[in-house]
């Protein structure tokens, strides 16, 4: 039986290898950009979208005070104080750490390693991979491993001999971004069994839906009898006690270990009830030992990540691409259980119905969209369907619920984040796309209603401005910084989002000949001309009496724009390019947006060598956040689709690293998967600037990467983009065909690349300034 076992486990790892023919874990690094990387950012061991995302931590006790900044898994730091089980946006917790000798219940602080159950580590003994995780703690001479499936957790410790082994369940404690624990409780079923729950009350909860809660749940079964389990709680130490309840609450589980002796523990997880966090593990895991479960993990990230394979001697590149799909992947994780169940706001316990399989019909935790329809949302509808139509249902649960649409989501609560909400353009975007597993009577509803409706709007659904842009048609300046129903201190910024989600809903009221709407909407996306300085040629916050604001400093950020400056922001029309250029001027514009990447380079794109989240706000462009993700791609619009090509690739090459602090940009702020997917988009050479919320959606061509993207498209189909004379120096497009047909065009209409083929391009070092220049591509329709 356990000859047959081990040759049913190596074929189970070697089928997904046979058919992409190449083992494409080894090009995904965890480990590049995890300094100053946010709390969700770090946790190899998982599968794509799950909910069990096992990690190590090295500060995550200390939380953060504002709520949202890098915690967690550092870089820079070199001990180790836990492996913990939840990681999203705004969610955090149960924390899991294997010692010998002493006993101590805190894990102690980065500068005083002893002082608590925290253990140094050398990254020569660590290995991370996609459903995998492997360090030495050093201070014990105990190897820790980790795997997952979707809602499982795994753990395997291998203990040196020694009379005083603990395992330390530490659960009521804050984790990352989780905010303080406010209740927390851990008993032992059995002499192997046990299970718990922690209750947390993150920053943004507090802020954006003060009566929500975040709780989790989970189930644990070991492989080994303790000899005896104590209870700790704060300071208190408790012996011979199998339960533990409150704020710092946990259980110490005491062996004795013989050399190389090993300890595994499967951990159900949930976010609705320990009975359903037990029913998931029995579901996914009862028969799994760590190995299988390895292995399983392993083959679902081959399986996903060899949707898209790409071929060429750029080891470098390739590295950067799979490690932007794996983070691609792995963000935004299910909230529902194997059962249906979801968690539904105010600690409620909500029911899914599932439709076709399953498939697009998880609950999901998400951090905001802000942003994300200029990489994952794409991505999504390239290759993985499934996930958009799990994001759309999952907001219009929310809608149905709540009222209203929640940007970020922890546990059905709003978690905004940044106050808007592009929930209504990123669903527009799904349907133009053709991903349409969900009620489009209500999605429309949902959609109209986000764009134009103020009256009883919670605080969290965002756009608390939205009366003021209707009744102004641009959103008025506050110098206080707030936002309300009078306008908002980001008004500038506001009114150009609201007026490029007005177009995406518009185009949505078109394609369901909602004629009144169309034509109500449609006048709202044109607001971005309210704010426009015909003086300056830029963006410019403007007064409820219509005047501009004074002072004005054009790289001074925060004032009028949210996480940018006026530079940045006065290309922020998407939804109509042309109308754009034309204000400003074809010539200006082509000459200070090149000049502007020709500076922003000197600071690889963004905010530097400064290990910071915002190091790139007071720049002229800043690819480290979300507003600036589409700027690079206007030359296609402008008469020059060779500056797209030059200077998407300069960014992929240059903001884009394969090292730990030179990973996305120096510290920046990748938000689950988004600069990932933005890199994988663009060394595949396919993008779109309005997020596919046009009528009939197209794709743009920038630089292709590689010689060869063989792409398993959402329907089914293959696309393959194939590039001949393609080198480091040869960036620009020469020549194009599709299907065989001359290409003449930068652009592609979507449908028409969905139904697959090959895209061929031919490459050279200088512009061939005659291609792709004829007709441009459809800027208003």
């Amino acid at each position: 039986m356990k000859i047959l076992r081990r040759y049913h486990a190596l074929l189970l790892l070697l089928l997904p290898y046979c058919l992409t023919a190449q083992n494409l874990l080894k090009y995904v690094d965890p480990n590049i950009g995890t300094a100053h990387s946010r709390w969700f950012f770090y946790t190899p061991a998982a599968v794509p979208y799950g909910m069990a995302k096992l990690a190590p931590s090295t500060n995550g006790h200390y939380g953060n005070a504002s709520g949202w900044e890098a915690v967690g898994y550092d870089t820079r730091q070199n001990s180790i104080e836990g492996f913990v089980h939840f990681h999203e946006w705004q969610i955090g917790g149960v924390s899991f750490m294997p010692t010998t000798g002493a006993l101590k219940v805190k894990p102690g602080k980065l500068e005083d390693v002893s002082g608590g159950y925290r253990s140094h580590f050398n990254r020569k003994h660590e290995v991370a991979e996609p459903g995998y995780y492997k360090v030495l703690l050093d201070d014990y001479n105990i190897t820790a491993e980790l795997t997952a499936t979707k809602r499982v957790g795994f753990h395997r410790y291998t203990f040196p001999e020694n009379s005083h082994s603990h395992i330390i369940l530490d659960i009521g404690n804050k984790q990352g971004e989780s905010g303080e624990v406010t209740d927390a409780g851990i008993h032992m079923i059995d002499d192997t069994r046990f299970e718990g729950f922690v209750v947390t009350y993150p920053q943004y909860l507090r802020l954006y839906d003060p009566e929500g809660k975040v709780a989790m749940y989970f189930y644990g079964e070991l492989s080994k009898k303790p000899e005896s389990v104590g209870a700790f709680t704060g300071n208190s130490i408790r012996e011979n006690t199998l339960s533990a309840g409150g704020k710092g609450a946990g259980l110490f589980l005491n062996y004795q270990t013989a050399e190389n002796e090993k300890i595994e523990i499967k951990v159900g997880l949930s976010y609705t009830s320990a009975a359903n966090a037990k029913e998931n593990l029995t579901t996914e895991a009862a028969a799994l030992t760590f190995d299988d479960a390895k292995i399983k993990a392993q083959n679902v990230w081959q399986q996903e990540l060899g949707k898209i394979i790409v071929e060429g001697t750029d080891e470098q590149s390739k590295k950067k691409f799979y490690t932007g799909l794996f983070h691609a992947l792995l963000g935004r994780g299910i909230a529902s259980d194997v059962n249906g169940a979801y968690p539904k706001h105010g600690g409620l316990t909500g029911q899914l119905k599932r439709t076709n399989g399953n498939e697009g019909s998880e609950f999901m935790n998400t951090d905001a969209i802000w942003g994300a329809f200029w990489n994952i949302t794409q991505l999504w509808a390239l290759s993985y369907p499934g996930r958009y139509n799990s994001y759309v249902n999952t907001q219009l649960q929310i809608y149905k619920d709540k009222g209203w649409f929640g940007d970020g989501i922890a546990n059905s609560e709003y978690v905004s984040g940044v106050g808007t909400n592009f929930v209504g353009l990123a669903i527009a975007g799904a349907y133009q796309a053709g991903i349409r597993n969900y009620d489009i009577a209500l999605a429309y509803e949902a959609v109209k209603a986000n764009e134009l409706n103020w009256r009883s709007r919670k605080v969290g659904s965002g756009k608390m401005d939205t009366k003021a842009f209707v009744e102004h048609g641009f959103v008025p300046y506050l110098e206080k910084n707030t936002t309300d129903s009078t306008g908002s201190h980001f008004s500038a910024s506001h009114t150009l989002e609201y007026s490029f989600s007005a177009f995406a809903a518009a185009q949505m009221a078109k394609a369901l000949s909602k004629k009144k709407d169309y034509q109500t909407l449609i006048r709202y996306a044109d607001g971005w001309k309210s704010v426009f300085n015909p003086q300056y040629k830029l963006m410019q916050p403007k007064k409820a009496d219509g005047s501009f604001i004074d002072d004005f400093n054009p790289l001074e950020a925060w004032r009028g724009f949210q996480e940018g400056n006026a530079v940045q922001y006065t290309f922020y029309v998407p939804h109509n390019p042309a109308a754009l250029i034309s204000a400003i001027g074809k010539d200006q514009f082509n000459k200070r947006l090149d000049s502007i990447f020709q500076s922003s380079q000197k600071n690889g794109f963004g905010g530097g060598k400064e290990i910071d989240a915002f190091a790139g706000i007071k720049s002229l462009y800043n690819h480290g956040n979300q507003p600036c993700l589409h700027i690079s791609w206007l030359f296609n619009f402008s008469g020059k689709p060779w500056l797209t090509q030059k200077w998407t690739r300069l960014i992929c090459n240059e903001f884009y690293g394969t090292e730990p602090i030179h990973g996305y940009g120096y510290g920046q702020d990748e938000d689950q998967g988004q600069l990932g997917s933005w890199y994988v988009l663009a060394a595949l050479g396919l993008f779109d600037v309005k997020g596919f919320t046009d009528a009939k959606p197209i794709i743009e061509f920038g630089s292709p990467l590689f010689d060869k993207a063989t792409i398993t498209l959402g329907n089914t189909k293959t696309l393959i983009i194939e590039t001949k004379n393609n080198s480091k120096g040869n960036i620009y497009i020469q020549s194009a065909q599709f299907n065989g047909k001359p290409l003449n065009d930068c652009w592609l209409y979507r449908e028409d690349l969905m139904k697959g083929g090959k895209l061929l391009f031919i490459m050279g070092n200088e512009p061939n300034t005659a291609w792709g220049v004829k007709i441009p591509p459809p800027s208003q329709q």
